[in-house]
Formats: C-alpha cells, sequence, structure tokens
C-alpha cells in the first residue's frame, strides 16, 4: 500500500504518509487512490478541489461549513511549510471542542484528512507555502461558519513568530462557547 494512515486523537482525523520513490531525476508519490483510502476508512468522493498560496506569518481559518455543506477535506503542502490544524466541533463528541496539529510541508509530503464536522486552519512557516486540499462538497457562501484563530477555550498552540497575518474576515469570528 502506498499510504501509511494514522488516526490521530480526535476520532476520524487522520494523518496520511504517502510513499515516495525517488532517485536522482525525482520523485513519484500517488497522493489519493480511491481503494486505498476507502480501506483505511475515508470513503468520501471528492467534489472540489482548491489551491491557495501564502507568505510566512499568514494563519487562515478557523473555517467550517455548517448542515448539508459540511466538508471533508484532504489536505496537502506542495511548496513550503504549514501549521495544520483541526478543531472538533461536532456537537456530542467526547473530543469536542479539542484540536489536534500537524506540520505539513513539501518535505514529509504528509497529508491530513479533515472529516465533517471540524473546523480548519493553518499558519504559514515558510517563507512561501502553497497549499491544495480536495473537499467532499461544493463551497456554499451561506454555510460558511468559523471560530476566531486565538480563542482561549481552544488554546491552540500555533507556532507564531509574531502577530499573524489575518484577513478581516478571520479576525471577526466568535469563539466557540458563542457559536
Amino acid at each position: 500500500m502506498p499510504f501509511e494512515f494514522r488516526e490521530l486523537e480526535l476520532a476520524g482525523l487522520i494523518l496520511i504518509t504517502p510513499k515516495v520513490f525517488g532517485d536522482e531525476r525525482g520523485f513519484f508519490m500517488e497522493t489519493y487512490k480511491q481503494g486505498d483510502f476507502k480501506k483505511a476508512g475515508i470513503t468520501h468522493a471528492f467534489v472540489q478541489a482548491n489551491h491557495s498560496r501564502s507568505t510566512k506569518g499568514v494563519l487562515r481559518g478557523i473555517h467550517f461549513q455548517r448542515g448539508r455543506s459540511a466538508q471533508g477535506k484532504l489536505v496537502r503542502c506542495t511548496r513550503g511549510e504549514i501549521y495544520d490544524v483541526a478543531v472538533d466541533l461536532r456537537k456530542g463528541s467526547p473530543t469536542y471542542g479539542k484540536w489536534k496539529g500537524a506540520a505539513l510541508s513539501e518535505e514529509n509530503k504528509n497529508m491530513l484528512f479533515v472529516p465533517r464536522g471540524f473546523g480548519h486552519g493553518f499558519y504559514t512557516v515558510s517563507e512561501v507555502a502553497e497549499v491544495e486540499y480536495l473537499a467532499d462538497n461544493p463551497y456554499d457562501p451561506a454555510s460558511e461558519g468559523g471560530v476566531i484563530w486565538n480563542d482561549p477555550d481552544l488554546n491552540i498552540r500555533w507556532p507564531l513568530r509574531g502577530e499573524p497575518l489575518i484577513s478581516e474576515k478571520d479576525s471577526k469570528w466568535p469563539r466557540l462557547k458563542d457559536l
């Protein structure tokens, strides 16, 4: 199998390490294989692909989609390095309000599967980072939501180097307790 799947402490959140075949020419790796992902419990059909570019110190998130528009995401960093964070927002979950972070980079080539019902965000560690992710539901602006990145109740330990650069929208999300 060309992937190693490791479920993290939050049920459904899976860190994926692909097998990389490299030589003097470069490398080759599979980034998604439906059968292998299905065996690992990731049965989602991805319907949208997104690509972002961020400079050092940019923090994006914490975003989610509500209701029928909830999204499962397969996230990977193709250039540079990010610190990727997922927050369990599933009411009734034993890990509701808990978060987990993982370094994703062009070097380690790890991917993170973020299930529906989670908030998601990342911080750009390198000078530039490019992030690609697949979503199993199309983006719906009317269903968009978020949690403020520095919610003291979540106490996310971002690897900040100074004040992060965030969008105006991301600076106005409520705290988790106010959702």
